[in-house]
């Protein structure tokens, strides 16, 4: 009996969506991420009598218009937008006029992890000024903080750079190491071809005789084993030379 339900509505659904599709000539599909029942409650209202709003899954709704598509055919450039979390607005009014009513009833969500922010959201580490109660939205959100005289204090947001090079979005965190890591690419191609370009030119004179690799490397210890050498020299003179004057350090 449940099933029998479940493919009557779902029946009932394709019905109301073609019909909808057939008696008006405009319609939007507008996302609905983050909107909540009271605020769709809002909207319906706000639009009574001008649009009429039909939400679902965007899977039924993509098999309600394939199926229709022998009779409607141009219903075919809708398929694409369909995806995610949409709905469809039909009118029969101006669609800027609709568009007007439905931006009217936008307000802001509350942040939570997982969450595309619409805008570029920026948290440098710092002191946020707010008290302890006030630290289940950065836990939420997943940024390190920590209490520091009796407020929260941001510790980082180092994983910033490393989600913008896994997803491929340029920030200012993650476009220093796109470059060091492009130029990087670049000398391993520079070194089995005949391209041909300063450091890789260095790289090139490096591999052809691998001693200089030894040298390089020890350069750096054995200019601070020379210069430990010669502070030592200099002290041992200095004694040597106070030694002579007939006094010391404590005359």
């Amino acid at each position: 009996m449940g099933r029998e339900d479940k493919a009557t509505w779902k029946a009932n659904y394709f019905n109301k969506l073609i019909q909808l599709l057939e008696d008006y000539p405009k319609c939007f599909i507008v996302g609905a991420d983050n909107v909540g029942s009271k605020q769709m409650q809002q909207i319906r209202i706000s639009l009574r009598g001008n649009a009429v709003i039909l939400m679902g899954k965007y899977t039924m709704m993509r098999k309600a218009i394939k199926g229709h598509l022998e009779r409607n055919p141009a219903l075919e450039k809708l398929l694409p937008h369909i995806k995610g979390n949409v709905g469809f607005v039909f009118t029969r009014n101006d669609l800027v006029e609709i568009r007007d009513k439905l931006l009217e009833n936008k307000v802001r969500a509350p942040a939570r992890a997982g969450a595309i922010a619409p805008l570029p959201v920026v948290i440098p580490a710092q002191n946020t000024g707010l008290g302890p109660e006030n630290m289940s939205l950065f836990k939420a959100l997943s940024i390190p903080t920590k209490i520091s005289k009796g407020t929260i204090e941001i510790i980082s947001v180092a994983n910033l750079a490393a989600v913008c090079l896994a997803v491929g979005y340029p920030t200012a965190a993650s476009v220093p190491h796109n470059i060091a890591n492009g130029f990087k690419n670049l000398l391993a191609i520079a070194v089995v071809t005949e391209i041909e370009f300063k450091e890789a030119t260095t790289i090139k004179e490096y591999l052809k005789d691998l001693c200089k690799f030894a040298a390089v490397a020890a350069a750096p210890a054995t200019k601070a084993a020379k210069a430990a050498e010669t502070k030592k020299e200099e002290k041992e003179e200095s004694d040597q030379s106070d030694d002579e004057m007939g006094f010391g350090l404590f005359d």
